[in-house]
């Protein structure tokens, strides 16, 4: 069975990024004939004399006539080695909040940078995103080689320069191919344009990239989504006593006379049981989604969070952390909105804004708000106390959000405790 790599694209404005998953489609034979002939067609109406690859991720009718891409457009391909979900993330500055969606969940983000334009704006914004999502693989496609004659120069250029940003922000390796997306050099099959490019080609690359760290090594956490009393449990001899906690296990393992801690209450209960639809399981895994019942009768709803009773998570009431801020009005300190952590949403204040992200720089820069699109510090203090652990040490129990409470619009993306480039602990 091939594995799964979550995987992301971001560059700047017409770095080529739809035509690289076009060609990535194209040439793992992912495209269905009918898609491929309406490309063809929608091309020769615009007088190409050969297909234009970009159209099969540019859904939108509205966006196809702009010439640009103004969403996250997800396509699934696979190879006989590893199945791929891709996310295809737009580059203008405007809509760097959907970098920061596409990067969320990513095992690998593609990075594209012109090899005629070299490091740009978004390509640190982007790198930026990337090691603050901590995103555990970074590819760099040096993209338009063919319009620079193929030059080995231009390419360890960019390479170096990338690397050199990579390094400050913390990333431990970038790996760099030159490609062209649009005559496919290096996308799927290695070129013979590139002699004296000796590595993988940029598919060969992805599917050699080592697994993300397996979320069923870690302490068990599970957010609990909806509790279950089975309709008609009342009137139901065999279900009268039936109550359980769905959700999916966001790390480790859980089995049947496991002791675990409900949060915020503290208590401490045994599994009883875990189920899986119909079925009874002994053990489950994440990332499964079961409903697992406790021997006690304790009070548990929606929004609660089992652990491990061996590693509970502490309870927090203020955290620092740095915040992707997607809203079109500044953040100010004393702002009240919701964070939305697991299943679990509560009121906030957002009690002061420590600094900004200088992406020249690479360094926290003094600020007293955040506009769109800033990456910055902040300090955020809980109506409730929440289980939010470091994002350095769990993605998913470091996340949160922050939403307008009047529409529930999300507004930032914040990781708990993370350090931004420059940054020491303490």
């Amino acid at each position: 069975m091939s594995t799964l790599l979550r995987l992301a694209t971001a560059g700047s404005v017409d770095d080529g990024k739809s035509t690289l998953v076009g060609r990535l489609l194209h040439d793992t034979k992912s495209v269905l004939a009918d898609q491929l002939d309406a490309v063809e067609r929608v091309s020769r109406d615009r007088g190409l004399t050969s297909a234009d690859l970009a159209l099969l991720t540019d859904g939108l009718r509205a966006e196809r006539e702009q010439g640009i891409t103004i969403d996250v457009a997800y396509r699934y391909f696979a190879t006989a080695h590893r199945s791929f979900v891709l996310a295809d993330c737009p580059g203008h500055v405007q809509y760097t909040r959907n970098t920061v969606t596409g990067s969320s969940t990513a095992d690998a983000v593609v990075l594209l940078v012109d090899a005629r334009k070299g490091v740009l704006e978004q390509t640190r914004r982007h790198l930026a995103v990337a090691a603050l999502m901590r995103v555990p693989h970074v590819v760099v496609a040096v993209n338009k080689i063919d319009l620079v004659d193929h030059s080995e120069d231009v390419f360890r250029s960019v390479a170096a320069d990338v690397r050199s940003l990579a390094v400050e922000l913390g990333i431990p390796d970038a790996h760099a191919v030159p490609v062209s997306a649009l005559v496919g050099d290096n996308v799927v099959d290695r070129s013979t344009n590139t002699p004296w490019y000796e590595g993988p080609s940029l598919l060969e690359l992805l599917e050699a990239l080592a697994p993300d760290t397996d979320p069923a090594h870690e302490s068990f956490r599970m957010p609990v989504q909806v509790v279950v009393r089975p309709q008609g449990a009342a009137r139901s001899p065999e279900h009268v006593e039936y109550r359980g906690y769905a959700g999916q296990l966001a790390s480790g393992s859980i089995r049947v006379g496991d002791e675990v801690v409900v949060l915020p209450s503290g208590t401490r209960t045994t599994v009883a049981g875990i189920d899986l639809g119909e079925r009874s399981l002994d053990v489950a895994v994440a990332p499964q989604s079961v409903t697992i019942r406790l021997t006690d009768d304790v009070d548990v709803s929606r929004g609660d969070l089992l652990c491990a009773a061996s590693d509970p998570v502490a309870l927090r009431q203020e955290v620092q952390a740095l915040a992707c801020w997607l809203g079109d009005e500044p953040l100010h300190p004393g702002a009240r909105l919701l964070v939305k952590h697991g299943s679990r949403t509560v009121l906030a204040m957002v009690r002061s804004v420590d600094g900004r992200l200088d992406l020249d720089a690479m360094r926290l820069a003094p600020a007293d708000r955040l506009q769109l699109n800033d990456i910055g510090r902040v300090t955020v203090r809980f109506a409730s106390p929440l289980p939010v652990e470091d994002y350095s040490t769990s993605r998913r129990g470091g996340a949160f959000l922050l939403v307008d409470p009047d529409d529930g619009r999300t507004l930032a993306a914040v990781m708990a405790g993370a350090l931004a480039p420059g940054e020491h602990p303490g």
